[in-house]
């Protein structure tokens, strides 16, 4: 399967498992949400996977140590799913409501709900009160069943 198709049949859901390692070398899994931002790159890759996390959650502690990761995106009602192999970078933590982490999680939020908050000026405070920071996971290869293939 190439990470083309894989990720053009990721963009069409928001829910994955994202799994990182921990310090004793054991998977650790996470329910995530997450979008493929598709930044017009002419690579195979065809885009990366952007998730919203916190900086006290062992899933940010396990990617400042280690940055190999899993995405795993699922539809059991098709009998498909993905499972992409990658590296992460990690935003700076959302330190003040119009910093650039900030700035980028509003940019999440619409991508990811598809519409705009209620309230912007709180969502920015909720998540410089939360340590909000973004992942952004790249590819290097993926796994699966897809409908038709």
């Amino acid at each position: 399967m190439d990470l083309k198709t894989a990720l053009g049949w990721a963009a069409q859901r928001k829910n994955a498992v994202l799994i990182t390692i921990r310090k004793d070398g054991r998977p650790q899994s996470s329910d995530v949400s997450y979008f493929v931002d598709d930044d017009g790159s002419t690579d195979a890759s065809g885009g990366r996977i952007i998730i919203s996390v916190t900086d006290s959650r062992a899933k940010t502690r396990n990617l400042r140590r280690d940055g190999r990761a899993v995405v795993h995106v699922t539809d059991p009602a098709a009998w498909s799913y993905v499972s992409f192999d990658g590296t992460v970078e990690l935003s700076p933590v959302a330190a003040g409501p119009d910093d650039a982490t900030a700035d980028g999680l509003v940019d999440y939020y619409r991508r990811v709900a598809g519409q705009d908050h209620p309230d912007w000026d709180e969502y920015r405070r909720a998540m410089v009160d939360e340590g909000r920071l973004l992942i952004t996971f790249t590819p290097m290869s993926v796994v699966g069943h897809l409908p038709g293939s």
